[in-house]
This record gives C-alpha cells, structure tokens and sequence, in this order.
C-alpha cells in the first residue's frame, strides 16, 4: 500500500496525470481515504504535503495567519522556481501575499468586484455578449471546436472589457495567457516552459506599463484605471505590483472561465436530460453553475507555508513546510457530497465547493465568473434544440489551471 501512496502522490506533478481524469481522480480517491495529509516527495520538486479532504483544505483556508502564500504559491519545478528567482522577473500579486499587505492591496479593487456593482457595471454588457458568442457559435453551421471557437474568447472578450483594453489586443492577450497558465503544455509554451514563463512576464510588465502610465493622465470608468491609480499609505502602486494586479485580472479572469465554460458543456452533454431539465426550467441554471464549477475547479491548486508547527488531520506539520491545497480532489470529497463522481445539476450543496477558495483569500472573481457561465448557458440553452459531441475531448496538460482545449460538438438551432 506505502508504494500505492506514493504513486498516486505523484499524480499531483504531472500535468499529463491531470489530463487523464480517471486515473487522476483514482490516485485522489486513494489518498482521500488512506493518507489525506500525504508527503509527496517527487523528483524534481521540492516536498510537499497534498491536503486532499474538503475538511482540511476549509482548515488551512481559515488559517490564513499560520499558512502563507508566498511568491511561488503554484507548484513548479524546483528548476525552473530557482530560474524565475534568479532572472529577478517575478509576480507579485494577490495570490503572492498575505496579511496587511493583501489586505490593503485587495481593497483597491475590491469594491469593484462586488455582486451589486457588477450587476450595474456589467451585467447588460455580459448579456449582450452572450447573445454575440451564441450567435457566433450558431453561425458556424451546426458544428464547431466549442473549446477553441467559442470558450476561449467569450471570457476573454469580457475581461478585455472590463479592463477596457482595445479589442485588437485580444489576440496578444490570449497567447500571454496561455504561455503563463497553460505553460505545461507544449502546444501554449513550445519546448521550453521557462522561456515561456519569464517571456510572458516580460511581455505583460512591458504592455501593462503603458496602460498604466495612461490611465494615470487619462483615467476613466475601467478597472485599469482603478489599478493604476489605486493608492496604498498614500502611494502610488509601484511598477511590479501594477503590472502584477493587471496580469492576475487578465490571465486568472480568463482561462479559469474558459475552462469551467467548456467543461460545464461537456458534462451536459454527456447527461442530455439535465439540459432538458435546465431548458424546462431556466430558473435552475444558476444551481447547476455552481455543479460545474464543483466538477471543472479550474484551479486545481495553490501552495501554502506553515509559519510555525501545526497537527493537521493528525499530521504533524513543521514550521516552513509546503501544502497543496487540492481543490480538485477536495470538492469530490464523499463526506460533503453525496455520490462526488455524480455530475447533477440539482446537487442541493453544490455551492459548498471549494473551486474559489475560502476566507480572506476567496477569489475576487468569483461573483463576475458566475455570471458569466449563468449568462452563457441562459442563452445557449434557450436557442439549440440539441447538442452532442462530435469529436474526442483533449484536456489541457496541466497541473495548475486546465480543462478541454478541443471539444468538437454538433447541434441543432431551435426554429425562430
């Protein structure tokens, strides 16, 4: 069993384990039930505990005081973590920070993500895009890459907006995105992931500076003008945490709701009477939204530093370890919702999950990402009268944030 434990820990290194879900959510499920505060100690890396029940993720979660994030709070080789420090080309964003400093930094925007000011800000403008990419997808003649030709550029389309980055820009913003979060992958990164990387950093530090320095002779009613003249003690950001804000709205407000978008339609597809049932009645979209966030947890992970000694689930952890928060494996965690491996979209708890974290780090995005997904299907769902795949799914090589990057479906409009 000891040899079974290791190998399912290493599951959460590899990012082709992480595209091959059966096995992924095998190794999960071992260590959920015989070793749920598991060391991983795996060549290459530096060791970490895989926290892998919902119990002890919401644990850690609320001990934001004991377990830090710090500037490598997503798991990468040790290689290429002492290659980032070393090039002196870091990011240091919300999820690089903690206490004061996180606290002040949040509050910049923080008003701006709130559910009520989102529904006046955006909600018409996220309406209206909906309808545009629903037209798009039907304009494709009954059948398309919903991954590719859709997914990716809905949120992106958002995002960009929000920011009130110039629509031209999309095309640059998407590869950015992809070399940073989907750098494991070769087709996003090529055969160097820490060119790619420090690449992407580069590039973004150099764009965003200009929105900076422009919004700050020019501001106007976007969320880059609030980054950019956002003030903290009285100060002005300074130029690697402006870039750093702009590029986790950027890249985090993306690619997590690309990959929940498509996934969310795949699971539909796969259970053709939940969307007859969410057609009947529209009312419960929002529910199974919150379903598809539980099943995708676009953001498979994040790392915590214990800053001193802690028991967690019996397990003695010492003063300046790693934890790997395992969202992923924490909202198919049995002992919070029945039958995890179920994908229902009347799930009466589905929103217990844990996709967006919890407490003071709980993602700013989440109400504007709920939205979106309920917006979209609101809209699809009311204008096809079926859909199926069309084609084999192909997941992401990911161990950070992923999902399908090809989802090949057919369809029928509904008469008008």
């Amino acid at each position: 069993m000891a040899d079974d434990l290791t190998g399912a820990g290493l599951v959460f290194t590899d990012p082709k384990a992480y595209a091959d879900e059966p096995r992924w959510h095998a190794a999960a499920s071992l260590l959920r039930e015989q070793d749920p505060v598991h060391l991983v100690e795996a060549p290459g890396f530096l060791p970490f505990y895989a926290v892998t029940l919902h119990e002890h993720v919401c644990e850690v979660e609320r001990e934001n005081e004991i377990f830090h994030n710090t500037l490598q709070s997503v798991l990468i080789p040790k290689i290429e973590a002492d290659g980032q420090t070393q090039s002196g080309i870091e990011l240091k964003t919300l999820i690089h920070m903690d206490g004061q400093d996180h606290r002040a930094t949040r509050a910049i925007t923080n008003e701006w993500f709130k559910p009520m000011q989102l529904r006046r800000r955006m909600e018409e403008r996220i309406g209206t895009l909906a309808r545009e990419y629903v037209d798009r997808m039907l304009a494709l003649g009954g059948r398309c890459d919903f991954a590719r030709d859709i997914a990716l550029y809905y949120p992106l389309h958002v995002i960009m907006g929000i920011l009130g980055l110039p629509e031209e820009d999309e095309a640059k913003m998407l590869k950015l995105t992809q070399q940073l979060f989907g750098n494991e992958d070769p087709e996003f990164a090529g055969e160097n992931r820490g060119e790619a990387i420090i690449g992407a950093m580069i590039e973004f530090a150099g764009y965003f500076d200009k929105i900076t320095q422009d919004r700050r002779e020019h501001p106007g009613p976007d969320l880059a003008s609030t980054i950019a003249n956002g003030m903290i003690q009285g100060e002005p950001l300074g130029p690697l945490e402006t870039a750093s804000y702009y590029t986790i709205v950027a890249t985090a407000g993306h690619d997590t709701t690309s990959s929940s978008l498509a996934t969310g339609l795949q699971k539909l597809m796969e259970h053709p009477e939940q969307i007859r049932f969410l057609q009947e009645d529209p009312s419960r979209i929002p529910n199974a939204v919150d379903e598809i966030i539980r099943w995708s947890s676009p953001v498979r992970h994040f790392l915590r530093y214990a800053t001193e000694d802690y028991e967690l689930g019996g397990v003695a952890i010492r003063k300046g370890e790693r934890l790997l928060l395992s969202y992923l494996s924490a909202n198919r965690d049995a002992s919070v919702f029945e039958d995890p491996f179920r994908f229902d979209v009347t799930r009466s708890n589905a929103g217990e999950h844990v996709a967006f974290g919890l407490g003071v780090h709980y993602c700013l995005g989440a109400h504007l990402a709920r939205m979106e997904l309920i917006a979209f299907f609101e809209e699809l769902l009311s204008r096809i009268e079926s859909i199926e795949p069309d084609g084999e799914v192909e997941n992401t090589l990911a161990t950070f944030v992923g999902g399908p990057k090809r989802l090949p479906v057919r369809f029928r409009a509904r008469a008008s």
